[in-house]
């Protein structure tokens, strides 16, 4: 048996479909039934057959905060991927982010080690590795640096010490930092909301860049790192480094639209997380651009994929072709 948490996610979702497919025993973890209609979607992307692959899936409802909940979805389960985690960048959630992301990974760690898990693979992020001097590649050896990382960088790179502690205690683990994973289906949340902003023909445009890699090869990565001997190792899991300006064009173009051009200023970033502080302070409304994110938004990170390449003789998909089918996806789902 498998066990996937956060399976109703984007990697989890798709993770989903992929073990399912394969004709595993899979349980996954789910909070509420609106999010298996989202699952339901994304099966629904690769097959017709996507009530009956779902109704393969043992799901069994549980927060991983909740340890009692929990705990009976270990139950005769050999392996854990854990996918399971809250996305924010918002310093006033940075008490959930720890609760959540920190404290919900010790609870995974810990029924682990008390049922024998053979073992766990992790997902983590890029927010989670240290950043690299000018002019060098980020790789997972970069050394930590805590004072220029969101707060959603902190909690993933905390969540990573739970597992490592879970490691030094017995358990065989991997973990994977993915850039900015590209995939249908999750048009409001993460890098799907870019594919909704270039669609508006919205104008303007992030300086800097970072790194890029598909739901797929996310998925394939896990699995192969998964059914290998290899423990202890966590892989940087990106396929492109581009900028912002690149990734938005080829959405753009995909559209039939025109791409966003005004670019947004090193200047102009420092007045806007100054009055988004301002609103989040004195009108209650969320952040959406902290100070560290301002100013890692106007650098050019670039990120080597070159340990997972080695450790599995990895090949990357087309990043362009998985962008077109996302435009496509998107336009269908527009219209349904």
């Amino acid at each position: 048996m498998i066990l996937v948490t956060g399976g109703t996610g984007l990697i989890g979702s798709h993770l989903l479909y992929h073990l399912v497919n394969r004709g595993g025993r899979v349980r996954a973890t789910y909070r509420s039934e609106e999010s298996l209609q989202k699952v339901a979607k994304v099966f629904g992307f690769y097959t017709k057959e996507s009530t009956s692959l779902m109704d393969q899936i043992e799901w069994h409802k549980a927060d991983i905060t909740d340890v009692a909940n929990l705990e009976s979805a270990f139950f005769d389960v050999e392996q854990v991927y854990h996918c399971a985690a809250l996305i924010s960048f918002d310093p006033k959630d940075y008490q959930r982010l720890e609760k959540i992301n920190v404290g919900g990974t010790a609870n995974v760690v810990n029924l682990c080690l008390k049922y024998g898990i053979k073992k766990l693979c992790h997902v983590s992020s890029i927010a989670a590795i240290g950043p690299s001097p000018k002019g060098q590649m980020t790789t997972e050896e970069n050394e930590w640096n805590e004072v220029v990382a969101s707060v959603y960088g902190l909690a993933k790179y905390d969540s990573e010490l739970e597992v490592w502690r879970g490691s030094q205690e017995g358990l065989s683990v991997v973990i994977v930092n993915p850039g900015v994973v590209i995939g249908p289906g999750f048009w409001r949340s993460g890098s799907g909301t870019f594919f909704t902003y270039v669609a508006k023909e919205k104008k303007y445009l992030l300086p800097g860049g970072t790194g890029f890699v598909t739901v797929n090869d996310v998925v394939n990565a896990m699995v192969g790192l998964m059914s290998s001997s290899i423990q202890s190792e966590r892989y940087i899991l990106v396929s492109e480094n581009w900028t912002y300006a690149t990734f938005f064009e080829r959405i753009a173009t995909n559209f039939g639209v025109a791409p966003p051009n005004k670019l947004l200023t090193k200047r102009l970033l420092e007045v806007f997380w100054r009055l988004d502080w301002f609103r989040s302070t004195f009108m209650g409304k969320r952040r959406k651009l902290s100070k560290n994110m301002a100013r890692s938004l106007q650098h050019q990170e670039t990120y080597s994929n070159e340990k997972l390449v080695k450790a599995l003789d990895f090949s990357f998909e087309d990043m362009n072709a998985a962008i077109a089918r996302c435009c496509i996806i998107y336009n269908e789902s527009r219209r349904g």
